[in-house]
């Protein structure tokens, strides 16, 4: 427009700038109210009813503030009526295309800033950006409860005038606070690593707590056949020449079920878990062999499992039963049982009814989701727009 050269007052650049925002590219084609106002006289609206806009309210009241700040005006965004009662969009800057290159272009001109106090006024903010660029829109973004967090988007008119911001050595701090501040495309960048990094930290704590919750389990049902089993090991030392897991089964057949045997040929000691007290079995067993019980004519020194020892033996059995039962698993096969394998304590012939699985719990992580532009307002602040059924619109929003 630029009829009139004199330099702007403070209250004619707030004037112009909040008006040139409603009829600007991020604004206009959100704000239904202002569209519907534009078909009614050929682009134009009057400026009685822009004075019923809550920002422009709160900055004058008066019409011919409004004239004469859009008079000084230098961007011919818009401009009046002969009675200088109406206010239009230039026909010589028709909104742009909203298309992927206009999305694109926006985007590189736009910068992220945080670090502003966050009780800080958008009217303070755009004072502290005076005279760092030609500035179409600011964003000062909110959280789901509209409160802001301290962290605005600000849209150059150019590319290069993001660029030369970025450059400025005077952006660095606000009021003592130390300031983040990218370029839109950097900050994205960096949200997307950010949420890569939060996904990947939240399934290895899934995972963590899985494994934590599994052996919390298996330590549990560890400790309850612990105490299920006591008195039923029988260790047993000697020349064992020639002897196999069999050949125990043979010697206690009649006198006591063995459930595992852990034994490796060619080894001087071993131990039996029964099916029950191993005492007996054993007493049963001497008493059927005369008194004194060898195998396969080897002398053999045998001890009933007592406290401590025979926890910590039963536990290792225990723990190769379940190793034994994971490889059968993995090879898809059943496994062997009966003692006749060559790897130790591959079991007996009642393998198996130990078994011992812990229980499987399922886990989902979730993602933390960077909240995106809270939906546009036609008001730098919160504020109620006239009397008509539209969302309200934010400068810079």
């Amino acid at each position: 427009m630029a009829e009139n050269q004199e330099e702007m007052s403070p209250i004619e650049m707030k004037v112009a700038r909040q008006i040139e925002y409603y009829f600007g590219d991020h604004n206009l084609p959100r704000d239904k109210f202002l569209k519907e106002q534009l078909q009614l006289d050929d682009g134009w609206v009057p400026l009685e009813t822009m004075l019923k806009f809550n920002r422009l309210k709160s900055l004058t009241t008066e019409s011919s503030i409004i004239v004469a700040s859009l008079q000084k005006s230098k961007t011919g965004l818009l401009e009046l009526s002969e009675d200088k009662t109406k206010v239009r969009r230039s026909l010589n800057k028709p909104l742009p295309e909203v298309n992927d290159e206009y999305k694109d272009a926006l985007k590189h001109k736009s910068v992220y800033i945080k670090g502003f106090p966050l009780n800080i006024t958008l009217d303070e903010i755009l004072e502290w950006l005076n005279d760092k660029g030609a500035i179409e829109n600011i964003q000062m973004r909110r959280n789901l409860q509209r409160q802001f967090k301290g962290s605005v988007f600000i849209c150059f008119d150019t590319e290069e005038s993001s660029k030369k911001f970025l450059e400025r050595s005077d952006i660095k701090t606000f009021k003592d606070n130390e300031m983040l501040v990218l370029s839109r495309e950097d900050y994205h960048a960096k949200k997307a690593e950010e949420r890569k990094q939060f996904k990947a930290e939240t399934k290895a704590k899934a995972r963590q707590e899985k494994a934590q919750q599994q052996k919390d389990v298996e330590e549990k049902e560890m400790g309850l056949l612990l105490d299920e089993q006591t008195g039923c090991l029988l260790k047993f030392s000697g020349e064992l020449v020639n002897v196999s897991r069999e050949d125990f089964h043979q010697l206690f057949s009649g006198h006591g079920k063995i459930k595992w045997v852990d034994f490796t040929r060619g080894a001087k000691e071993g131990t039996l878990l029964f099916d029950g007290n191993a005492k007996e079995a054993f007493d049963k067993a001497v008493e059927a062999n005369g008194g004194e019980l060898k195998i396969k004519d080897n002398s053999v020194a045998w001890q009933v499992l007592e406290g401590e020892e025979e926890k910590e033996v039963l536990k290792k059995i225990i723990e190769a039963q379940q190793e034994s039962y994971s490889r059968s698993r993995g090879r898809g096969g059943r496994g062997r049982s009966g003692g006749r394998g060559r790897g130790r304590g591959r079991g007996g012939r009642d393998q198996g009814k130990s078994r011992y699985q812990g229980k499987k719990t399922k886990f989902e992580s979730e993602d933390e989701e960077d909240d995106g532009p809270a939906a546009p307002k036609r008001e730098l602040e919160d504020a109620e727009g006239p009397a008509a059924k539209i969302a309200k619109t934010e400068n810079g929003s």
